[in-house]
């Protein structure tokens, strides 16, 4: 995720921190400092500090479960109003992503139990109201936040955690798509509710209703986007007019060819039309304010690209793209000679294609 960096590595999964999280920290303790001081300013912090290693287990809740299905979270990544797991994809049975929604709650739930059975917290309406109050017992304050999380997540607006639930038991009567499009705007539906209530005086709410607006339709396009891709080849998908560079290319080449084509994404071939690697426009643009146009562009190549056949369903070569973060997939010859590419753009532009005329 852009303007994220990483701070750990955790059984194989990067932990990342959103650069807006630290805008997080510095209000909490400007607002605490203004109630009771320097003291309670670092009471606020170190609190919220508590609450994201709760958010953190919460994540690899999810992490750990979906691993047990043979799927990977490459990255964890720490947000003002979370954290967010990105799965490398998510469970298509529905029972197995009903056990993978609900594994963060249930971390949390562990988390409640064990403050309140050995550390005598407790849990009631007069604790849940002090959340924000730095006057108020830490530990009862964790283990009150722990089952706000769980209550909160559970709301079924995709695609938070009951969000992820609802489309699971929508999925067992609908098909996959159609149901990811009813949680998806149940979600829509409830971000406006989010949205209106953060105007009355919550403004947290408000970034909430963003976020899930806009991940809710993220998430129902790119489910419709796999399943419109089923039924179609590669070959159906590939672009087969482009511009290739030579290996000798310098960045001043690719910048006009960037200018004469409408292309993002430029193909470095060999001699004998085998792919070396793809140079972007964005890794361009960087390049040539660093290094200027007469540098080799081949030190900025994106060099593992993954590779597919024509003939090859697309479904399969867009998780290919998904899971690998490249720029475009190669389609070769039987020769390993490039004759095409496929990037995620072009993808989605023939799926609403599909999608439109009724053939997917």
């Amino acid at each position: 995720m852009a303007w994220s960096f990483p701070i750990a590595r955790i059984f194989g999964t990067e932990l990342r921190v959103h650069i807006t999280f630290f805008l997080l920290l510095a209000w909490i303790g400007l607002a605490y400092y203004q109630q009771g001081g320097m003291d309670a300013a670092i009471s606020g912090i170190l609190f919220i500090l508590a609450l994201f290693v709760c958010v953190v287990a919460h994540e690899f809740g999810h992490a750990f479960a979906a691993r047990r299905y043979g799927i990977r979270t490459p990255d964890v990544t720490l947000l003002p109003i979370g954290g967010m797991a990105r799965l490398e994809r998510m469970p298509e049975k529905p029972s197995e992503e009903i056990v993978v929604a609900l594994a963060g709650p249930a971390v949390n739930i562990v988390i409640a139990l064990a403050l309140f059975l050995f550390l005598n917290a407790r849990f009631d309406l007069a604790s849940l109201s002090a959340l924000e109050d730095p006057r108020g017992e830490f530990l009862v304050r964790l283990a009150s936040v722990n089952i706000f999380l769980v209550i909160f997540n559970m709301i079924p607006a995709f695609p938070m955690d009951g969000g992820r639930v609802l489309r699971a038991l929508l999925a067992t009567a609908y098909p996959r798509s159609k149901a990811t499009r009813i949680a998806a705007r149940i979600g829509q539906g409830l971000a406006f509710a989010f949205g209106f209530l953060g105007l009355l005086g919550n403004p947290l709410l408000i970034f909430i209703a963003i976020f899930v607006y806009i991940a809710a339709t993220a998430e129902a396009q790119q489910t419709e986007l796999q399943e419109v891709s089923r039924n179609i080849n590669v070959r159906d998908a590939m672009i087969t007019r482009f511009e290739t560079l030579p290996e000798q290319a310098t960045l001043g080449d690719v910048a006009d060819a960037l200018l004469r084509t409408t292309q993002a994404e430029f193909p470095m071939v060999s001699r004998d039309g085998r792919l070396l690697g793809f140079v972007t426009r964005n890794a361009l643009i960087a390049a040539l304010r660093d290094s200027g146009v007469h540098a080799p562009a081949s030190a900025t190549i994106h060099a593992d690209i993954p590779r597919t056949h024509p003939g090859a369903r697309l479904d399969r070569a867009l998780k290919a793209l998904l899971e690998s973060g490249a720029p475009a997939i190669a389609v070769v010859d039987v020769d390993d000679r490039l004759i095409g590419y496929v990037t995620p753009e072009n993808i989605g532009e023939l799926v609403m294609i599909e999608a439109s005329s009724g053939r997917g």
